[in-house]
């Protein structure tokens, strides 16, 4: 069975990472050696299956938590990030915290791919944790639960987007329709991880702390910290709205993709958080160099979980899963949620998951009534459920929390499948009413 080499080699990943405590990334590419070869493949088909994953994994990764980390690095060093952290407290108030990064991270999650937000908002939550001296976790879940709801269930997100088309569902209906699904989501995670966040002590790595500015240097004012931290967030939104006046302009394009938007930040940055505060340019080029280093471990780790995607997708189990659950006789929102939730926990890759199970779908809901905003929807919750460890934002969350694999699965992926089971819930719900 073509199973068994898969679960075989999810439980030695598991034991050669916390039992042999083997580096992650060696870990990974041992285990998709065997799971390759015992799956059938050739040793050379294997090798090249491990190259392509992680090529096509980092290629799109590499630039953007590069500069994503070298914006971070410089806006925490200047203590933009003090002054902005320490606006939000006053303004909100150290009980509303939450609530207010659980609304930053849906409001920037909808223009930006999840990686992006990820690597913006992460250091703001680690210092708003460390000036409210509340735990980051309690803090920084809800945050990534709206991230998540954005990236799973709304347009103009890659897969949401994609999925809509296959089904010709409606994206005015289909992001109105995801809003009332995705915000009973993030609150339920936010009420049944409370427990969860509180108790899971999470230590950031020294790379990712947010420190207070050297006082030997100028700190910037408010308006120059919000100018440069939010800039890539409002280039990206701004050019999604400026393309629908001006379509095919390659100006507006560019600017609009998330690598040019990091960089023209990472660009503004230096000027204004490292030169302008009486930084030298060797000292600024010595913050930025920090951050990349930081980094280093998490892309390795990264592409070895895209290494592994590769394999799964390599050994055709997808389909065979799509074949086997297209069989029974359910709820075409349900299936689609399954269906997609099963090739996700296997595969590990939202996007896979979602337009596989579309694909799958879409010659199954003919004539069946079933609004393919809905579907959309439905299928956009399975694809973001129970992540683990063969999926890279696991890998993301946990190095820059700095947790064990226990207490990422406890938090993260708990978080993942609370969203996600929710999310159906309320699709189920919406497709009695409407």
């Amino acid at each position: 069975m073509i199973f068994v080499p898969i679960l075989l080699g999810i439980s030695l990943l598991l034991f050669l990472i916390t039992v042999v405590k083997l580096d992650t990334f060696i870990a990974f590419t041992l285990v998709c050696l065997f799971v390759g070869i015992a799956s059938g493949l050739s040793i050379n088909d294997t090798v090249a299956t491990i190259q392509l994953g992680i090529g096509n994994t980092l290629g799109d990764l590499v630039v953007i938590l590069g500069f994503g980390a070298m914006l971070g690095k410089l806006v925490a060093e200047s203590g933009a990030a003090d002054n902005i952290t320490q606006r939000l407290v006053d303004l909100f108030g150290k009980k509303n915290i939450q609530l207010s990064l659980m609304v930053t991270g849906f409001i920037v999650g909808i223009p930006m791919f999840y990686t992006v937000g990820f690597v913006i908002l992460v250091p703001f939550a680690i210092a708003l944790a460390v000036k409210t001296k509340l735990p980051l976790l309690y803090i920084g879940l809800p945050m990534l639960a709206s991230l998540s709801v954005t990236h799973g269930f709304l347009p103009p997100h890659p897969a949401p987007t994609a999925i809509a088309a296959m089904y010709g569902a409606d994206l005015g209906k289909t992001m109105i329709y995801g809003m009332i699904a995705g915000i009973p989501a993030i609150m339920s995670a936010k009420w049944l991880l409370s427990g969860v966040m509180k108790k899971v002590v999470a230590v950031p790595l020294k790379d990712y702390v947010i420190i207070s500015a050297d006082p030997a240097y100028k700190i910037p004012s408010l308006g120059i910290s919000l100018l440069v931290a939010l800039l890539p967030v409002v280039l990206i939104a701004g050019t999604s709205i400026i393309k629908t006046f001006l379509p095919g302009n390659e100006i507006v394009q560019a600017i609009g993709n998330p690598a040019i938007s990091l960089l023209v930040a990472v660009m503004v940055a230096i000027y204004f958080l490292g030169i302008r505060t009486g930084r030298s340019m060797t000292n600024v080029m010595k913050i930025v160099s920090e951050a990349v280093s930081g980094i280093a471990m998490i892309l390795l780790i990264i592409a070895g979980a895209g290494a592994f995607k590769e394999i799964m997708l390599a050994t055709h189990i997808n389909d065979e899963i799509a074949l086997v659950l297209g069989k029974l006789g359910m709820s075409p929102i349900l299936l689609a949620w399954l269906i997609a939730a099963i090739i996700r926990l296997i595969v590990g890759s939202a996007t896979v998951a979602g337009l596989t199970a579309a694909g799958i779908m879409l010659p199954m809901i003919a004539g069946s009534g079933t609004a393919p905003e809905l579907m959309v929807l439905a299928t956009g919750a399975g694809s973001i459920f129970f992540s683990h460890i063969n999926d890279g934002g696991f890998w993301l969350f946990k190095e820059y929390f700095n947790l064990s694999i226990k207490d990422t699965l406890r938090s993260w992926t708990l978080m993942e499948t609370i969203v996600s089971v929710v999310g159906l819930l309320m699709v189920l719900l919406l497709n009695i009413i409407i």
